[in-house]
């Protein structure tokens, strides 16, 4: 079989092209430490690159909105525990302002001191975060949460959205409480009716607080009221317990006896699941009310505390009846605002909760991300013992056929005939 010459040539050069092309490929990806440079070098590792960028890229979105979401939380959290130091505040003033020494003007004191307290829970109510997005505003996170209306009270501007944060593939975390939440509501769970007497009450009664005789007859989500009156026959003071929630009213029992200091059942007789004590002398027009924890008047902390601060500004010039007005009206507020400090709690728990939640997905993402970026990497980056070996091969090859080639062409007939 003859060969010629150009057939020589022209395999010799491509042999040599095709190894040098190799040579500085491998050249290239050592340079680079990169190995996978284009889709051409490995299909099937380019492939599985891209869905390893994604999946990082996706891990590092979540990982930000998870940063964003605590740190929302991790406000509210600081936001919350200032309320509740500031309630307890308001708490402590109101038993200091049911020490029977205090005067009058010792009673205006105390009340500008808790028009300061109701000031800061104000500025509290209003926070807002580095952005200038109000806390409790819900979705409105550009309004006011709330504002003092002129005649007294607030209005909340808000609405009751509560804000959502994406912080995982199938987890969305709420960020934020609304501000009726937090400053306008209490739970039915765990907070105490509040019984309260009449400002318009003319003897020396005064209520105590509710206490639960029995949890599975309890009509603490039942508005009920005392009211006294005269016995027909001998002119005794009595009492009636009306439940209030139905209409007409429901007489839970008539005409009772009083004895103050005496145990009032609030509750149908053999259904009688909470008391309250009255002690002192009502007149016989005078009424007292027992009220569910969640009702407006006791639920929002800034109505309490404008009508503990009346009841503070309400001169009392040693009467009687206006004493035992006061203090209805000052018990009345400590237990609402004890409800409030109670809801507060609860709401902060969980924004601890959540808290920890969003640690717990922090360490999981992070995790799952260094290791997305170590099986990039190894999918990637050159190995580069195996890269310089492939160099080694590489280049004695295009060492051997290049001397090949140089020996092969000198290959001729005509070395022999010549003499």
């Amino acid at each position: 079989m003859r060969i010629a010459t150009s057939q020589i040539y022209s395999a010799s050069l491509s042999t040599m092209e095709n190894q040098q092309a190799q040579l500085l490929q491998v050249q290239q990806q050592i340079s680079t430490g990169v190995s996978l440079s284009t889709p051409a070098d490995n299909p099937l590792g380019a492939a599985q690159a891209v869905q390893l960028s994604a999946t990082s890229a996706t891990l590092t979105q979540y990982a930000s909105n998870q940063n964003t979401a605590l740190s929302s939380l991790q406000l509210e959290d600081s936001t919350l525990s200032s309320v509740t130091s500031t309630l307890q505040a308001i708490s402590q003033q109101i038993q200091s302002a049911l020490n029977g020494s205090l005067n009058d003007s010792d009673r205006q004191a105390l009340a500008q001191q808790l028009q300061g307290e109701r000031s800061q829970l104000l500025t509290l109510a209003n926070t807002t975060d580095g952005q200038g997005n109000y806390l409790f505003s819900g979705f409105k996170s550009t309004s006011q949460v709330f504002t003092n209306l002129p005649g007294g009270g607030v209005q909340y501007n808000g609405d009751q959205g509560q804000r959502l944060v994406q912080v995982g593939g199938s987890r969305q975390i709420a960020v934020s409480d609304t501000g009726a939440a937090v400053f306008q509501s209490v739970s039915a769970v765990g907070s105490q009716a509040v019984a309260a007497g009449s400002s318009k009450n003319g003897g020396t009664g005064t209520i105590s607080g509710v206490t639960v005789t029995n949890p599975a007859q309890a009509t603490n989500g039942h508005p009920l009221s005392i009211q006294f009156g005269n016995d027909p026959t001998t002119g005794a003071l009595t009492y009636s317990v009306m439940d209030n929630s139905t209409n007409p009213a429901t007489t839970l029992s008539s005409d009772q006896p009083y004895t103050s200091g005496s145990p009032i059942d609030l509750g149908a007789p053999g259904q009688v699941g909470m008391t309250v004590t009255i002690t002192g002398t009502p007149l016989a027009t005078d009424t007292f009310s027992v009220t569910p924890a969640t009702t407006p008047q006791n639920s929002s902390m800034f109505s309490t505390i404008d009508s503990v601060i009346a009841a503070l500004q309400t001169p009392v010039n040693g009467s009687q009846s206006a004493g035992a007005n006061l203090t209805n009206a000052l018990q009345a507020g400590l237990t609402a605002i004890g409800n409030s400090i109670s809801n507060v709690v609860t709401i902060q728990a969980s924004v601890g909760g959540r808290e920890q939640e969003v640690k717990a997905l922090q360490t999981v993402t992070s995790t799952n991300s260094l290791q997305i970026t170590s099986n990039l990497s190894d999918l990637t980056s050159t190995d580069m013992t195996a890269a310089i070996t492939q160099y080694t091969q590489l280049s004695n090859a295009l060492t051997a056929s290049q001397k090949s080639f140089a020996a092969t062409q000198n290959l001729s007939l005509f070395q022999y005939i010549n003499p």
